[in-house]
């Protein structure tokens, strides 16, 4: 849910005097309203189809790029689509193009700091025989602002007059360097391949890959295998339970946000010092890296968007990592955690294949009740912006929320910016992602959004589709006489009463479909942070979650199974 953006963004339009770290420009004078933009051919030889961003900041206290698109965001920025610009040729940005929160036009007086970037497409001719042009995410995560191969212009410092017009020509005259990986260490491996589903359905080479965490003494246990513990998260080269052996000023500031936020996760150090111990459980913690052509992740299902990605991460990450990292190829032996769009896809994993896996500790979930979509209702309202039925009185609705209930971002907001960002539900923001991943394919080879971003207004077809493929309570409530068995023991969910995207909604849902369950009943467990909580807490440390599962695991093995030589 929600993915942390990689940039830190100003709640308001101020002007914070802080020393530049960006590339000026002289200031331009302003003389017509248009921005237009280009690139030589030193840069870029051939040409380019992509999306053009260019954003207007208040300040230069970071490079506009960081500091907008994203739904806390409140710089300006613009976006605009462009098929095959050549070197040379000029793309314009005016008042007729997309913006948020206002257009071109209505940028107010002042001083401003300006950059373009060009979020550069891929021309995609899929299995299913449609093609379509999209990002291929360059192992960094959907950021268009940071991916490797986008082009960015250096900053330009301009002054706008009341009543003039705007008149500056930008030039996109640096391509964004490469991922560096980070290097394998004793504890911490990284595995990166080729998926030849994803591959044969994108008709390009799709790559999967993990992070994989070693147990304490691993390379001095050549014959010992070890239970798996998949960590659901958004793209991240960083190794499960954010392990770590630095002890540096960073702890100490990490431990004094977890304790004043009262919630159970220690810091990453800490969390070593558990996995490090003599009396604790060695198990392999491994976290996917899945990303998708929308998304940092493909919620680890099969979808007609993004392809294959449930049979991908199941048929072929899984099994190399159990062959590479001796990694018990047993379900008793494979256990699942996430929070937020890996607390979904943690559970998803669990109900959609309950013979695959022997538990999950999800972690305030991305909604698993579609009903409950945050605040609006996928199959009885109307409209995903506003209440029904409230001709007189237009109450917004919102997506986010303080841990104390003041709204902040609300569901309008939100579509705007992935509009502005990307045509066709190409944002990489998370209204789109949930199309792509839990939608129809239209007509077009783009998903079939579940609600126009413009209007607001609900696609009920839509909403049948998610319902009979991924809302998680209908799914198991329709099943639940074949499913339940097969989820024994193995479902604890976890969500604060305040969560900041209004998760614990659905959450609630689910828990009230499992407590009324019978032939068999339920036991799964549900706690919920109060008061207050908000998104992002658990009520128990890392170190402790990996000792339930590995209690869960030893109760639950087969008869016959190793459950002793891989806790030394």
């Amino acid at each position: 849910m929600y993915k942390l953006a990689s940039f830190s963004l100003t709640r308001q339009f101020s002007a914070v005097a802080l020393l530049s770290a960006c590339v000026l420009a002289p200031t331009a004078q302003l003389t017509a309203q248009r921005v237009e933009v280009s690139f030589p051919s030193s840069v870029h030889a051939t040409p380019i189809t992509g999306r053009l961003i260019l954003i207007v900041a208040r300040d230069s206290a970071r490079e506009p790029r960081f500091r907008a698109g994203s739904y806390g965001g409140t710089q300006p920025f613009f976006g605009l689509d462009v098929p095959a610009l050549a070197p040379g040729a000029t793309a314009t940005i005016d008042a007729s193009t997309a913006g948020y929160p206002f257009t071109l036009a209505q940028l107010p007086a002042g001083d401003y700091y300006v950059q373009a970037v060009m979020n550069v497409y891929t021309q995609f001719h899929r299995a299913d025989g449609h093609v379509i042009w999209g990002h291929m995410d360059q192992w960094e995560g959907q950021h268009w602002n940071t991916s490797p191969g986008n082009l960015v212009s250096n900053v330009q410092r301009v002054h706008v007059d009341a009543g003039d017009p705007l008149n500056i020509k930008l030039s996109l005259s640096r391509v964004l360097p490469p991922v560096t990986m980070p290097a394998d260490t004793k504890w911490v491996k990284h595995v990166k391949i080729q998926s030849k589903l994803l591959s044969t359905f994108w008709g390009q080479p799709i790559y999967i890959g993990a992070t994989i965490l070693l147990p304490k003494d691993y390379d001095s246990h050549p014959n010992a295998h070890y239970p798996a513990i998949y960590q659901q998260d958004h793209f991240s080269l960083a190794p499960a339970f954010g392990f770590t052996t630095d002890s540096s000023a960073s702890y100490a500031a990490e431990r004094t946000m977890l304790k004043a936020r009262t919630d159970g996760r220690e810091p990453g150090f800490d969390f070593y010092k558990s996995w490090n111990s003599s009396n604790f459980p060695r198990m392999i913690g491994v976290k996917f890296q899945h990303p998708t052509m929308y998304y940092d992740d493909s919620y680890a299902v099969n979808s007609q968007n993004n392809g294959p990605y449930g049979d991908a991460l199941l048929t072929e990450l899984i099994p190399y990592i159990e062959s590479h990292f001796r990694a018990i190829p047993k379900p008793y032996a494979r256990v699942l955690t996430g929070g937020s769009t890996g607390g979904w896809e943690s559970i998803a994993l669990q109900v959609l294949h309950p013979d695959f896996f022997n538990g999950t500790w999800t972690l305030y979930p991305d909604p698993v009740d579609f009903s409950r979509l945050q605040l609006v209702d996928a199959y009885a309202d109307t409209s995903a912006f506003v209440e029904n039925e409230n001709p007189i009185v237009v109450t917004p609705r919102y997506m986010s929320r303080s841990s104390e209930g003041q709204p902040q971002t609300t569901q309008r907001d939100l579509s705007k910016i992935e509009s502005v960002l990307g045509s066709h539900e190409r944002s990489g923001q998370q209204f789109n992602a949930w199309d792509a991943a839990w939608g129809p394919v239209g007509a077009d080879g783009y998903p079939r959004p579940l609600w126009n971003k413009t209007t607001g207004t609900i696609d009920r077809s839509v909403a049948t589709y998610w319902r009979d493929h991924f809302d998680l309570r209908y799914i198991l409530s329709k099943n639940w006489a074949t499913i339940g068995p097969k989820l024994q023991g193995k479902l604890h969910v976890y969500v604060g009463d305040m969560d900041n995207y209004y998760l614990n909604l659905a959450v609630y849902r689910l828990n009230d479909f499992l407590a009324s369950t019978s032939s068999p009943r339920s036991d799964a467990v549900f706690q919920y942070g109060r008061p207050m909580k908000g998104h992002g807490w658990q009520p128990m440390s890392d170190a402790e979650m990996v000792r339930m599962m590995s209690k869960r695991i030893t109760e639950s093995a087969p008869k016959g199974a190793d459950v002793t030589s891989w806790k030394y």
